[in-house]
């Protein structure tokens, strides 16, 4: 099994990293490897409905549920951390315990999200990330994770199977090889490209021609002239 503890090398990846690496590698790359980032409508919203959700009070309890908002979470064995929007605690037979309060808790991690429910597991796959996190810190199991959807103002609940956590997993391992190497892999034009705010630097169509995997090595090659034999 991967585990990050066994690599020297301390650093630690984003969390929300990972629904760029489920929909592009190479968005993914040009964002954490390269460090570009442009924004657009759709990241704009994104950013102001995240801002909307941690400005409110950090603690909220309402009808026995504890809700934290903005919590840290990391995770040693992945090499991960970062914040997850809430973190709910429940009532449970068979939970943890919390400072100040009695009886058991479950955790159920929430993320929100500014659109709807998509066809594929990426946002799955950042909520199984926060609770692998969580599972980790607290010693505990958590099976179920829930998303917000802004647009239809639905929380999609679901299982943290273990298909889900095996593709966190090996995820992540692939993140860590390709940022320790520097690497930008190349891409295939799909549909979703058209959404993406790093479309004018990622210039597909372009290197689908000249050959560049990186926005670095375009820029140089374009601003700097290509060398002549």
């Amino acid at each position: 099994m991967y585990d990050r503890r066994d690599v020297e090398d301390r650093e630690y990846l984003l969390i929300s990293g990972l629904q760029h690496f489920s929909f592009c590698r190479r968005q993914w790359a040009l964002i954490h490897v390269e460090q570009q980032w442009v924004e657009n409508g759709l990241t704009a919203e994104g950013r102001m409905i995240h801002k909307r959700v941690h400005d409110v009070s950090s603690v909220d309890i309402r009808n026995g549920i504890i809700t934290v908002r903005d919590m840290p979470v990391k995770s040693d064995r992945l090499g991960i951390s970062g914040r997850c929007d809430a973190v709910e605690f429940f009532w449970s037979d068979n939970g943890i315990t919390l400072h100040g309060r009695q009886g058991q808790w479950g955790i159920c991690p929430v993320e929100y999200k500014h659109g709807h429910q998509k066809s594929g597991d990426c946002d799955r796959l950042q909520v199984t990330a926060q609770a692998m996190c969580l599972e980790e810190m607290f010693s505990c199991e958590i099976k179920e994770g829930a998303v917000f959807y802004h647009e239809t103002r639905e929380k999609e609940k679901f299982c943290l199977t273990e298909k889900l956590r095996e593709n966190v997993r090996l995820s992540f391992e692939e993140m860590h090889g390709m940022l320790s190497r520097g690497y930008t892999p190349s891409v295939k034009k799909h549909r979703g490209c058209d959404n993406c705010s790093l479309k004018e630097i990622c210039l597909p169509s372009l290197r689908q021609g000249k050959g560049f995997a990186s926005v670095s090595e375009y820029l140089r090659l374009t601003l700097g002239g290509e060398e002549k034999e």
